[in-house]
């Protein structure tokens, strides 16, 4: 089978289709045709070699190998205790937090448990794009992921409640997470404020949102404030830039942890508190079942052939996505 593999830690270009085994099926797992992949940031942070994560933190990274965790397509063969058919149509984040994923294939091996099935009114392209995004949206907004601890933080990650009434603040609203997140909250009732780049706006309004900010011509601090949660799907160095606009007793969760004032945020009762996302067929199951009904969609910013990989993660490094990137694979 074709598969994109990394030989060498590096850039865009570094991505190689190769000629590989088909993948064996082990007890409790499944082999799917793929028919489209979802690309995520921690796709490029095992391309560049982990380079953001602080050493102590980095996995062994044997290459060659094949990235991904994303995928959409058909069960072809079932191992012992699968519990899945052949022929049934599945997407899943897969292994996700190891690097073993390996969905940038043809052909990939599944844990059974991290697959759910796919709607049947999803096309494979817009439900690859779903797993990854849409459990981190979910399991910082919604549900308990897992109680385990992340490694940036002494305790596991609690979603706080979201209903009517509930003002809810997502930063990039119009990337992966971002979109995921808009719509999940006014999903669950809530007033929904989206930052985001103006040339998203319309995205935005039509996923839910009931305020958009232009952040390249104002500043959500002089159009909002006294919000209940924000979710910044940004973070970073500039993860705490958001903290003066939480109420007392609010929360700030940003997805990629950074440096924010603690005892301003102990001060206000703030709580700030960030998760590792985990492969969960159940929950995307859930997931599943509000994009087959259309309360939740997924945007899909662009689709490239599974062969021209190297160009969809260049696309991926110029920013400004607008929902998710996919690799389709025919």
């Amino acid at each position: 089978m074709k598969a994109i593999r990394v030989h060498e830690h590096g850039g865009p270009q570094v991505l190689r289709l190769d000629e590989v085994p088909v993948p064996e099926v082990g007890p409790g797992e499944v082999r799917v045709r793929v028919r489209a992949v979802g690309l995520n940031p921690p796709d490029w942070y095992l391309r560049e070699g982990m380079t953001k994560i602080p050493p102590e933190l980095r996995p062994v990274l044997d290459l060659p190998l094949i990235p991904g965790t994303d995928v959409s397509g058909v069960v072809e063969e079932v191992g012992d205790g699968a519990g899945w058919a052949v022929g049934d149509e599945v997407f899943g984040m897969l292994r996700f937090p190891s690097p073993g994923g390996s969905a940038y294939a043809e052909q990939v091996v599944a844990p059974a448990a991290d697959l759910a099935r796919k709607p049947a009114g999803v096309d494979h392209v817009r439900a690859a794009g779903a797993p990854m995004a849409g459990l981190t949206a979910w399991q910082f907004l919604i549900a308990l992921g897992h109680e385990v601890a992340p490694p940036f933080q002494p305790e596991p990650h609690r979603p706080v409640a979201i209903e009517p009434g509930t003002t809810v603040l997502v930063n990039g609203a119009a990337g992966g997470v971002g979109h995921f997140a808009v719509q999940l909250a006014k999903w669950r009732g809530a007033r929904v404020v989206a930052v985001a780049s103006g040339s998203h706006g319309q995205f935005l309004r039509e996923l839910g949102a009931d305020v958009v900010v232009d952040y390249t011509r104002e500043r959500a601090e002089d159009v909002v404030d006294e919000v209940d949660l924000v979710l910044d799907a940004v973070g970073g160095e500039a993860a705490g830039r958001f903290l003066p606009l939480v109420r007392r007793g609010g929360a700030l969760f940003p997805v990629f942890p950074g440096p924010y004032d603690a005892a301003e945020a102990a001060r206000r009762e703030v709580t700030v508190s960030a998760t590792q996302v985990r492969a969960s067929g159940a929950q995307l199951a859930e997931l599943g079942a509000l994009l087959g009904s259309g309360a939740v969609r997924v945007g899909v910013d662009s689709v490239f052939p599974l062969a021209d990989a190297a160009a969809a993660h260049a696309r991926a490094e110029r920013g400004h996505i607008r929902g998710k990137i996919v690799l389709a694979v025919d």
